[in-house]
């Protein structure tokens, strides 16, 4: 099926901080330094995952929270 491909170019990967190949100990990085710079980004804030949308649906279309708001209103 795939026998044009390199079987070790899926093997290869690149550091994502400053893109050498990256070492089988620390992957997907190339050293225990670079690691270290991503777990410092993740820790400092610069690195953020955006869970905006899954809010605002949640807010919305949750049948919890508008039963209990309407059960406190009729009191």
């Amino acid at each position: 099926m795939d026998a044009s491909r390199n079987p070790d170019d899926a093997k290869t990967l690149r550091c994502p901080i400053c893109d050498k190949d990256s070492a089988e100990r620390y992957r997907p990085f190339c050293s225990k330094r670079c690691a270290d710079i991503d777990l410092g980004k993740w820790f400092s804030g610069s690195y953020a995952i955006s869970r905006q949308s899954n809010d605002e649906e949640e807010d919305g279309d949750s049948p919890e929270r508008g039963r209990s708001a309407e059960g406190t209103d009729e009191r």
